[in-house]
């Protein structure tokens, strides 16, 4: 018996799953097709709070962040389910005057002499991406573990695609436009930090952040263009504690639990959301491109991508 399907999304990331949940509360019967499980995906290794960062077009992104971020502070309410949990903290540097009108719908962002200080939604990524896919599963949706060469062969099976495969887009789409950015993270031990901390330079291939996750302080980073390396990089790792350290001594002397590395796929010209016919028939609906702020946009463009497949 063949199983009727009215949607198969293509890619298990963040954006994917929240697509797929998205279509399937709709009332769509839809297939999410991921190479490798939630927890292997760039996603799972994401910070991952909630910040416009480092994305485009600039003129739709924050109407998708504030979508996102709606949704967000209702799952806070079960933070032990959901992995969304509501944390001040400081974005040091940062001024409302450099930011977009979506900045004026936070609601308790504050300048002060060090930055900007402001409540945010804060993810705990593979708590968060399993809830996604029971919530996928509870709309009636499937999970499948499967790689794809091209897009026809989901279109073969009648149903409309969706593409949210993330850096596989550069092969897959093709689309040349869209390319890595090296992010590596640290794992310790948290020696007492109950608040995040950011600062950015968007000119820097170093950045410096500390993300309080349960059971783990998430040391960051770095944002190295055109870079592929997968494995961590052990001076990077003692850089990343350094800088760490100058913010909050007492990071230096914590135990290091893993590191971890994603790429973020980052694309030229922007997030694209748009459908386009397949050479044999079908519809393909594109959704990729999110760089290091999909968790950010994940909502928003999940629906936007869903209005396209009707």
């Amino acid at each position: 018996m063949t199983t009727v399907t009215d949607a198969i999304v293509v890619g298990g990331g963040v954006v994917g799953l929240t697509t797929a949940v998205t279509l399937a509360e709709r009332g769509l019967r839809v297939r999410l097709w991921s190479r490798d499980p939630a927890g292997a995906t760039t996603s799972a290794v994401a910070g991952a709070l909630w910040w416009p960062y480092r994305i485009e077009p600039a003129e739709r992104v924050g109407g998708w962040s504030l979508e996102t971020l709606a949704v967000y502070e209702e799952l806070a309410a079960v933070p032990e389910e959901t992995g969304v949990r509501r944390m001040r903290g400081l974005h040091s540097g940062e001024r409302f005057a450099a930011l977009g009108t979506w900045a004026a719908e936070l609601k308790d962002a504050v300048e002060v002499p060090e930055g900007l200080r402001v409540t945010l939604p804060l993810l705990d990524m593979p708590v968060h991406l399993a809830w996604l896919e029971r919530r996928l599963v509870a709309a009636g949706g499937a999970v499948e573990r499967r790689a794809v060469s091209g897009f026809e062969e989901a279109a073969a099976l009648g149903s409309v695609v969706v593409n949210c495969t993330g850096l596989g887009a550069r092969e897959l789409v093709p689309d040349a436009g869209v390319s890595p950015v090296r992010g590596q993270l640290v794992l310790v031990e948290n020696p007492g930090v109950e608040e995040w901390f950011t600062r950015a330079d968007p000119a820097s291939a170093a950045t410096t952040y500390f993300f309080p996750q349960p059971g783990r302080l998430v040391l960051g980073g770095t944002a190295q263009a055109d870079d592929p390396r997968t494995e961590p990089d052990p001076e990077t790792a003692r850089e990343i504690v350094a800088r760490c350290a100058r913010v909050r001594p007492e990071i230096a002397g914590a135990r290091v639990l893993g590191h971890r590395v994603g790429l973020r796929p980052v694309r030229e010209a922007g997030v694209r959301i748009e459908a386009e016919a397949l050479r044999g028939g079908g519809l393909l609906v594109h959704n990729y491109g999110h760089g290091g702020a999909g968790v950010t946009v994940a909502w928003g463009c999940a629906r936007a991508a869903a209005d396209l497949v009707g």
